[in-house]
């Protein structure tokens, strides 16, 4: 438990309140981390308040500043693909193929069910990719980036990637601390049964799938997407966009459009990442494998222990963070050179735009900076500890993936880090069901309800780094983004709590709690629409209104609402 008890809750609980209170997001989160300053040092001054301050900003095993470079990085390749003409090209190809709201929407939705193999990739290339077409057809920013962010982290946290690496570590040392090791399941095993129990990942990629083909909205949402389709303003108004690309950069080669532009860097980043990962978590298999004394094929392995089980090994000792580098780092180099190969630009302008990607990218790094610091305030007090400890003691074994489910979701809520919630809850939580139950039936079950509470809190923290990259590569205004995403993320919430009473207290398994979740997600997507679009007066598909601004002004209309 704790030492500071509830007080290790006020900072980032103030945080959040104020970001959503004021709109404004890095002085909220400012005062939240103030305020954790305060309550560790005591008050005793201003300076030793400021200096803890610094030391919790500053400290960082060097992954944080990893996730800055490949963020700028990413931001130069972006600013390259828009001064090239990229987005020109794509926009001008998906018009004549993608000529509605849905078909916009729904190859966005299977776009970034693609880009599973890193949220913040995926975040960056559907982002920008998308935002041109999206804009084209009215499609509000907030709704643009729900569609990427409500699809990244849980496509990345079900199939092989750098999350799956991480939360098969995090069990396996769970295991490891019980002393169960040798009678446990393997962590590999743990992990694929507890696919149909993280709920909420599969039912959040499902709801963006039911919201985008029915076209219904509801809540916040719903006024977006009605101001955007009858009025051409894709953001609201006094909205701030974290990410600006056509104020900040000012109007793309536009004369001669071509796709390569666009998709060579694109590819590029995504066959480098991924090789880089690959040999990077090669490399430390091996020299794993020689310290072992054991074999360092890769084929002798896999005879003995599986395929399956040495891949997952070896994508598990991958360095991710380093790989996002060299894949944003080559992005550039690629983006550069194709410019200067098609004498699109020289080299002056290819390195000022450069610099200018770097510029785009400055208010979202300040946010991740201080998102973490939030964070790292939250873990310093013991926030995640303290819920987790208030809630061990009042538990059975019918209730206790709820309960689970519920103290990821707060704990990621108020630390705005999924794989800090991940982090805290996952050993205690194990521990807990293993204490409760004398057996791992149930750990594939519990495994599950973590990792779909800390991606739904996630989902509704303003502070969360996928949040503000969401928002960043969309040209969403942050608090926008959370206050009409929420309403779809505590939707499906509300769904998974279903399932998890049926699988509770009924016994109803997967295959069949997931069907009626789906239905019951469909049900409420047209029930909430019905009913918020009736109280408000407005119809629950805003495109099936007349817009009030001509079709032949929608682009300049876009682009306007975008600034």
């Amino acid at each position: 438990m704790s030492e500071f008890g509830a007080l290790s809750l006020v900072p980032p609980l103030l945080a959040i309140v104020l970001a959503i209170w004021t709109r404004r997001p890095i002085l909220s989160l400012f005062l939240g981390i103030w305020s954790g300053g305060v309550i560790v040092t005591g008050g005793i001054g201003i300076d030793q308040t400021f200096d803890w301050i610094v030391e919790a900003i500053i400290a960082d095993d060097g992954f944080h500043v990893q996730i800055l470079l490949f963020t700028l990085l990413l931001g130069s390749g972006v600013a390259l693909i828009w001064r090239l003409g990229g987005a020109v090209a794509v926009r001008d190809w998906a018009t004549t193929r993608l000529q509605t709201q849905r078909t916009v929407g729904l190859a966005t939705w299977i776009l970034g069910i693609l880009m599973f193999f890193d949220d913040y990739a995926n975040t960056a290339i559907v982002g920008s990719t998308m935002r041109e077409i999206s804009d084209e057809m009215r499609i509000s920013r907030e709704k643009l980036s729900y569609i990427v962010d409500s699809t990244a982290a849980p496509v990345a946290t079900l199939v092989i990637s750098s999350w799956v690496a991480f939360q098969l570590s995090l069990i396996s040392s769970a295991y490891s601390d019980l002393g169960v090791s040798e009678e446990a399941p393997t962590a590999f095993q743990t992990f694929v049964q507890s696919i149909p129990y993280n709920v909420y990942a599969l039912l959040a990629i499902l709801m963006v799938g039911i919201v985008v083909y029915t076209r219904r909205d509801y809540g916040e949402m719903l006024d977006a997407e009605h101001r955007s389709w009858r009025h051409g303003e894709v953001n609201r108004a006094g909205a701030q966009p974290l990410q600006k690309v056509q104020a900040d950069l000012g109007e793309p080669v536009d004369d001669r459009p071509m796709l390569r532009t666009f998709f060579a860097p694109i590819l590029v980043l995504i066959a480098v990442t991924l090789s880089s990962a690959a040999w990077t978590g090669y490399v430390a298999w091996v020299d794993q494998q020689l310290e072992a004394g054991a074999t360092a094929s890769l084929s002798a392995a896999a005879a003995e222990d599986g395929l399956a089980t040495v891949l997952v090994d070896v994508v598990g000792l991958g360095d991710f963070a380093v790989a996002l580098i060299w894949g944003s780092f080559a992005m550039v180099a690629t983006g550069m050179a194709v410019g200067l190969v098609y004498d699109l630009v020289d080299v002056d302008e290819a390195v000022e735009t450069v610099l200018d990607g770097f510029g785009i990218m400055l208010t979202a790094v300040t946010v991740l900076v201080l998102a973490w610091t939030i964070s790292t305030v939250a873990e310093t007090l013991g926030t995640g500890e303290y819920v987790a400890g208030a809630a061990e003691g009042v538990v059975s074994p019918a209730i206790l993936p709820v309960i689970v489910l519920f103290v990821a979701t707060f704990i990621a809520f108020t630390m705005g880090s999924s794989w800090a919630t991940m982090g805290i809850v996952t050993p205690i939580s194990i521990s807990v069901a293993y204490e409760l139950t004398g057996g791992f039936e149930v750990m594939p079950v519990i495994v599950g309800a973590v990792f779909s509470g800390a991606i739904a809190g996630d989902h509704t923290s303003p502070i969360s780094d996928t949040t503000v990259l969401s928002s960043t590569f969309t040209g969403a205004d942050l608090i926008d983004h959370v206050r009409t995403q929420i309403y779809y993320a505590g939707t499906v919430l509300v769904v998974v709590v279903v399932c998890y009473l049926l699988y509770g207290y009924l016994g109803v398994p997967p295959s069949v709690y997931l069907p009626l979740g789906a239905v019951l997600l469909v049900g409420l997507v047209y029930g909430l629409s019905e009913l918020d679009a009736a109280r408000k007066g407005i119809s629950p598909i805003a495109s099936a209104v007349e817009p009030e601004v001509d079709r032949d002004e929608e682009a300049e209309a876009g682009a306007h609402g975008a600034e």
